[in-house]
């Protein structure tokens, strides 16, 4: 039997004496996309949170490739392979797009805390940079400091920061937050390309990205995964039309 790339045991997260995340089980396979969904407050950011080390669970197990990594801290899960954007851009808007890349590209080549080193002299750095790069689309804004980039260039970007360390556990916290249906459907596009190979599991509220990406789809409402399923099965799930849709079938919605 293969080992899923991620596995959450009976997840459970407590603040105070709220239970936000009620014993979640999720499998992701390798090389599977999931997508998961729920209205606000479902607890869905929470589930990130606590999957890249943010939080801690209070109980139950979150299995990267089999190790278990629950608890600790949020740097050493992105080098045991896994790493995340966020619903907020967070990339360094002073520096240009090839510099967050370079920057993002270090680690996995093996340069850690090495000041003796010139970034300018790292071939393989900026070699793989340059190439990440391309395969965002943003080749031509090379030298262009981040913070200048449209809306759209700043996700595509940090979708780029988030596969050049070469993890193969890659979340990715709705992507398409707050983009035109065009631009959205650009970065279904880049998304299936820079995740070829790689296990994705996606927050997203735009069904039609959803349905454009994922392999299934998991559906949480009030801290709890009350379905699974492939797209086709998810949007026929009367339990998923009424807890969540409100008797809508997903296909039909947009965010």
């Amino acid at each position: 039997m293969t080992t899923p790339a991620l596995d959450l045991k009976n997840v459970r997260k407590q603040f105070g004496s709220a239970e936000i995340i009620r014993g979640v089980n999720l499998s992701v396979q390798p090389g599977e996309r999931v997508a998961i969904i729920g209205p606000n407050g479902a607890g869905k950011s929470t589930l990130f949170n606590l999957i890249s080390g943010r939080f801690a669970p209070s109980s139950g197990e979150i299995l990267l490739n089999g190790r278990q990594i629950a608890g600790l801290a949020p740097s050493r899960i992105n080098r045991l392979g896994l790493s995340r954007s966020f619903q907020i851009t967070n990339i360094f808007h002073r520096l240009s797009v090839f510099e967050n890349l370079r920057c993002a590209v270090l680690w996995s080549l093996g340069y850690r805390y090495s000041f003796w080193h010139r970034l300018s002299a790292l071939k393989d750095a900026r070699e793989l940079a340059e190439q990440v790069m391309e395969s965002i689309g943003l080749g031509w804004r090379r030298d262009t400091p981040a913070g200048l980039l449209t809306y759209a260039e700043q996700r595509a970007l940090e979708i780029g920061i988030t596969v050049a360390g070469g993890a193969q556990v890659i979340l990715l916290d709705e992507p398409t937050a707050g983009m035109s249906r065009s631009e959205s459907d650009k970065a279904v596009e880049l998304i299936r390309q820079v995740t070829v190979g790689k296990t994705l599991l996606m927050v997203e509220h735009d069904m039609s990205v959803v349905f454009g990406v994922a392999d299934r789809i998991a559906v949480v409402v009030y801290g709890e995964v009350i379905a699974c399923d492939t797209p086709v099965a998810i949007r026929d799930n009367a339990r998923v039309q009424e807890a969540y849709l409100g008797g809508h079938a997903p296909a039909q919605e947009h965010s």
